[in-house]
């Protein structure tokens, strides 16, 4: 035998052991269940057989039997709520077999060379993992004909009655990486499929997950006492029925895990070596990709309707732009793994919609405030948007502030000018309370009324910008519930970032006023960096970044240096902009 088969034989040893662990568990607290009524049936035979008689026996019998109804109906209680728990489900854009034959004709053909049985279905999922997720559990329903496992006919059927689980595939591995090199990433996640097949194992997995579950039912708000006292009970049961699984359910995995691992060994290993790079190179282009090209469009109401495709593009500039990713574009010539599905722009589509509401909370449909936006639009209907949206927030600030509209409060004829901002934040210091130390500078005092200029800027644009966004949210439903990941409730599950603080947002609006005015006065153009987002052009070219100089004006109120990036530009901050 060989090393990897004795690997994969030990794995599946000790998953099985693990197994069987937790379904000891199992049967031990249906034991502990039934006792009492074991005990007051033995109790009311014998009374009625003559064989225990007395006053003492009499009064056990009327004890344990209410006790072990009670026990009963506890018991019943807690498994009616783990059967009738819905297991959470991890939100994934099905793809059906007729949508992606290529794909599925590839994971069959794994299977076969691994000797274990197909995933029953195929799935994709808005991130950069690929995982199998058994979706078997009673509160989902009866399985469909896939789910049984039709997809594995003329390969492995599934044992018993127990599925395959669905095979769940990260949608930027399919753009971004080849054929050959996502057959191989999905090698160890296919035989996966084998230790699943067996029924302890997968007894205990779904032993456990209706546990997990019925643990996040008890724990969701109800309204009424009574509820809310029972099903605290049949938490604290849950609970410990988990604690007590807990360990054997991870060391189940892990050797899951390793006997996938060791099985897969002789498949693909070479070219799976070079795919990790790819793995690790598409996730980090896909977090620049979602937090500074996605995440703008997605608080502005619009979604990226092609984000797997952008993926690409993304990482070919960063090839591209870095050294170490050298010859990572020669590879673009072969067949990239999107081509195994029929339709690739809808279900590319489908997965960006998808990401929205997972990584922003957006609704699961597109609507009049939720719609699309191509990347040929993105500069215009998205980077442009923004920085008008944000300047014209900027001076309605100033405006409730009472701050003049241009140096000696006469207003332009044109509208608001960058001027207006730079005087506020830059103004004549009043002056000091006391006496002035000896060598005391001007401009430490100016930058200390800077500061409180900042800072008193900066709390009100985050309350407007929080007054907007609970606008826009609207009023909750009275007497809602949050809905648990996997129903359709409330998201994002993975939220992008924390909330930005009251400095970050100020540079922002300062710096969206510089674009306006760049674009106003100078002939500038709103433009797409794949890895940085909004970018601003001018003649065609990306202009240096404007970031240093317009934190410089905001932590120590000094215009000088983002004076010299004006001139150098030729932007006019005196002259009026357009604002949304």
């Amino acid at each position: 035998m060989s090393g990897s088969g004795r690997g994969a034989d030990t794995g599946a040893r000790s998953a099985r052991s693990h197994a069987l662990a937790v379904l000891r568990i199992r049967s031990r607290a249906l034991a502990v269940a039934l006792l009492p009524a074991a005990v007051a049936v033995v109790l009311l035979v014998g009374g009625s057989t003559g064989h225990l008689p007395g006053a003492g026996w009499d009064l056990a019998r009327r004890f344990l039997t209410p006790v072990a109804v009670l026990v009963l109906l506890a018991a019943a209680g807690v498994a009616l709520v783990v059967a009738r728990a819905r297991p959470a489900m991890s939100p994934t854009v099905p793809v059906a077999e007729e949508a992606a034959p290529d794909l599925y004709r590839m994971v069959r053909d794994l299977a076969d060379r691994l000797d274990v049985p197909a995933p029953s279905a195929i799935a994709l999922t808005p991130d950069c993992d690929s995982w199998l997720e058994d979706r078997t559990h009673p509160a989902h329903g009866p399985p469909s004909a896939e789910e049984r496992g039709d997809m594995a006919a003329g390969g492995h059927p599934v044992r018993g009655r127990t599925a395959a689980p669905v095979l769940v595939i990260g949608s930027p591995f399919l753009w971004w990486m080849r054929v050959g090199e996502l057959r191989a990433v999905l090698a160890p996640v296919v035989a996966g499929t084998g230790p699943s097949a067996h029924p302890d194992i997968a007894a205990a997995r779904r032993f456990v997950r209706g546990l997990d579950a019925a643990v996040a039912v008890t724990s969701a708000p109800r309204r009424g006492p009574v509820a809310r006292g029972v099903l605290a009970g049949v938490g604290r049961v849950t609970r410990l029925l988990l604690r007590g699984c807990r360990g054997h359910a991870a060391e189940m995995e892990r050797g899951v895990a390793a006997a996938a691992a060791d099985r897969a060994q002789a498949v693909d290993y070479g070219p799976r070596i070079v795919a990790q790079e790819q793995v690790g190179l598409a996730y980090a282009g896909w977090d620049r990709l979602l937090t500074r090209v996605a995440l703008p469009a997605w608080r502005m109401g619009r979604w990226p309707s092609r984000l797997n495709a952008g993926v690409v593009a993304a990482l070919t500039e960063l090839s591209r732009r870095d050294r170490l990713a050298e010859g990572f574009t020669s590879r673009l010539g072969e067949r990239p793994a999107c081509d195994l599905l029929e339709e690739p722009g809808a279900v590319d589509e489908a997965a960006s919609l998808l990401a929205a509401r997972l990584f922003h909370g957006g609704p699961a449909e597109r609507g009049p405030d939720w719609s699309p936006v191509h990347w040929g639009d993105y500069p215009d209907e998205v980077v442009d948007r923004k920085w008008r949206t944000d300047a014209a927030r900027l001076h309605r600030v100033l405006d409730a502030l009472h701050v003049p509209p241009a140096p000696g409060g006469t207003a332009p004829p044109g509208g608001p000018t960058l001027s207006r901002v730079l005087t506020h934040l830059t103004g004549a210091p009043p002056p000091p309370a006391g006496p002035v130390p000896p060598g005391a500078a001007e401009d430490d005092a100016a930058a200390a009324v800077a500061t409180d200029r900042s800072a008193a800027l900066a709390a009100r644009l985050t309350a407007e910008l929080a007054r907007e966004e609970a606008a826009a949210a609207g009023p909750a439903p009275q007497g809602a519930e949050p809905a648990l990941p996997g129903d359709g409730g409330e998201l994002p599950l993975f939220p992008l970032q924390p909330p930005r603080t009251g400095r970050d947002l100020l540079a922002d609006h300062i710096a969206a006023m510089v674009c306006c005015a760049a674009m106003d006065t100078a002939g500038a153009t709103p433009g797409l960096d794949w890895l940085d987002g909004p970018a601003l052009l001018l003649g065609g070219a990306r202009v240096p970044d404007l970031s240093p100089q317009v934190m410089t004006l905001i932590e120590d109120g000094d215009p000088s240096a983002l004076g010299q990036w004006l001139t150098r530009q030729g932007i006019r901050p005196e002259k009026p902009v357009r604002l949304v």
